[in-house]
């Protein structure tokens, strides 16, 4: 593919960073682009996006020996951008404009009113279901998780799984049924590794808030509550995730600083101690995918980690989930190779396929299923390797939610329900199953 060739011959484009009256930073007449390239090509990229002035959103590995890349390019660099004539599809016009779309962040809203819900369990009421309306602050996040246990207090409690870089607590909910707390099988998820995925939050969140709501009144949930402990971690980069409110919309990594280097953050999600040094990852601290210096050494994979450990070493992980966006999968072992395969690899592959036609039953959205290499794209020292090969979870998937390029990591708000529902949809199929 010639045009690359080009692309390196091209000094790096600097461009000052636009912020609003708040200090965050303005996306305003970016435009992305998904930009198709080669297997031979690929590593001479992958240099490239660090020195324009291009952000990295997304890769994909695509159809056979070619990968896609979207990228946001900001408006002072388009005309150079596009007069390399690269193969690439415009994916959004204004970034900006869809940045708007999701909305001003909106607070606590309360407890629900007039509704009785879970029943003999509760405690207070519910949060009100008006959260899944917009996007919150974090602090807000944490009230959530808070109203939720209270309006479930003999079967919940609140948990955490360390402190992040800056000194934030990793904080989750425990929910168990009539076993009692602690004595099954668990269930793992996590949210928003990824700090710019807020959609993965809201969505673990909504599946939280429908266990404890139907409970009483559903015999599948309460079959499965009953049948194993759900630990749940909504937002497991929160240092990142605040960076994103605040600052950087698009920020990604953690935001750990290391010495000898003023570039910051690592991929908590290539941190993993696993398969750490292979293809998918970077040693360039300026990456996307900065791996780290060592094998988990972020502070918030070895809270999760640890965290995961224990439940591997006790009763057992049935099912591990890391929950991303965007682009629509349903990702199975293994990111570190496109060869090996996971012992029961047929039974996950046939589950996420199923568990596919039931999210897209709901409302349309179509979900693609496979191992994350041959499917997506190499990711070493990724969590759910970690979880299948380590902690000998029996299955251990990463899911990446709506959409698929259009929206991206800014997906409006009016869209969090519907996640949420094809979600709990593809969640409640997959535990009835597995």
């Amino acid at each position: 593919m010639r045009f690359f060739r080009a692309v390196l011959l091209i000094a790096p484009l600097v461009v000052g960073v636009q912020v609003d009256r708040r200090g965050r930073e303005i996306y305003d007449g970016y435009k992305v682009f998904r930009v198709v390239t080669d297997d031979g090509e690929l590593a001479d990229f992958e240099a490239q996006l660090e020195s324009m002035s291009a952000i990295e959103l997304s890769r994909n590995r695509g159809h056979i020996d070619a990968h896609h890349f979207d990228i946001a390019v900001p408006p002072e660099s388009l005309d150079a951008f596009e007069a390399l004539n690269l193969e690439a599809e415009t994916l959004t016009e204004d970034l900006g404009a869809d940045i708007a779309l999701e909305g001003e962040l909106q607070p606590f809203p309360g407890l629900e009113t007039g509704v009785s819900g879970i029943s003999a369990q509760a405690g207070a009421a519910l949060p009100s279901f008006s959260w899944f309306s917009a996007y919150h602050p974090y602090a807000d996040h944490l009230t959530f998780l808070r109203s939720l246990q209270a309006a479930f207090p003999s079967n919940s409690e609140l948990i955490t799984a360390g402190t992040s870089f800056e000194g934030r607590t990793i904080q989750g909910i425990h929910l168990w049924g009539s076993g009692g707390k602690g004595s099954k099988p668990a269930i793992y998820y996590h949210g928003n590794v990824h700090a710019r995925e807020w959609i993965t939050s809201m969505t673990v969140e909504y599946i939280t808030y429908q266990l404890i709501n139907n409970y009483s009144n559903d015999t599948a949930v309460k079959a499965v509550l009953d049948n194993y402990d759900f630990y749940i971690l909504p937002i497991v980069n929160p240092d990142g995730f605040v960076y994103t409110q605040t600052t950087t919309r698009l920020w990604r990594k953690n935001r750990q600083t290391r010495s000898g280097t003023s570039s910051v953050g690592t991929d908590i999600n290539r941190n993993w101690p696993y398969q750490w040094s292979g293809a998918g990852s970077s040693t360039s601290p300026g990456s996307e995918t900065y791996r780290g210096a060592a094998p988990g050494d972020t502070p918030e994979n070895t809270g999760i980690r640890t965290f995961g450990d224990q439940l591997g070493a006790g009763k057992g992980i049935k099912l591990y989930i890391d929950w991303h966006s965007y682009g629509q999968y349903i990702l199975t072992p293994y990111g570190y190779s496109c060869s090996a395969k996971a012992p029961n690899q047929s039974k996950q592959d046939t589950l996420a396929r199923n568990t596919g036609t039931a999210i897209a039953a709901v409302h349309g959205t179509r979900f693609t299923t496979g191992q994350t290499c041959s499917t997506l794209y190499a990711t070493a020292g990724g969590s759910n390797d970690y979880f299948t090969d380590v902690t000998k979870a029996e299955i251990a998937w990463a899911i990446e939610l709506r959409d698929t390029g259009t929206y991206g990591f800014t997906l409006p708000a009016n869209q969090i329900i519907a996640s949420g529902e094809e979600s709990w949809a593809g969640q409640k199929y997959l535990w009835a199953n597995f």
